[in-house]
């Protein structure tokens, strides 16, 4: 697996959590229990960060015990339970992990990123 495939995945992982950061901004969490069209934007993002995290646990193993500090299983997991049981998905812990989640995970890409350009 080349490391152009590893990029690309950590790309989608840092655009999905971009756009879950834009979905969330000016909103509190009661307006984000009133749309759906927001839960639906927000879990889709999450199954997508989920989903690259998924694939480079599985094609690079060595990046991600490398890289303890991003959440591999946490994502993985919440990627399960999207696919699984969208409609039972609880909207309180879908806004938490979502806010708390998505700028965390942007600032530890971003890190990740600059170590990777210093050639780390």
């Amino acid at each position: 697996m080349s490391s152009k495939q590893l990029i690309i995945h950590l790309e989608r992982m840092q655009d999905a959590a971009s756009e879950i950061d834009r979905f969330l901004q000016r909103i509190d969490q009661a307006a984000f229990f009133k749309n759906v069209e927001k839960h639906r934007a927000v879990g889709m993002n999450l199954l997508l960060i989920g989903e690259a995290a998924a694939r480079i646990s599985e094609e690079f193993p060595e990046f991600a015990v490398d890289h303890p500090e991003l959440p591999w299983h946490v994502m993985q997991n919440f990627r399960k339970r999207i696919e699984q049981g969208y409609l039972d998905i609880d909207l309180t812990e879908l806004w938490e992990l979502a806010h708390q989640s998505a700028s965390e995970l942007l600032l530890q890409l971003d890190s990740i990123r600059h170590w990777r350009a210093e050639g780390e």
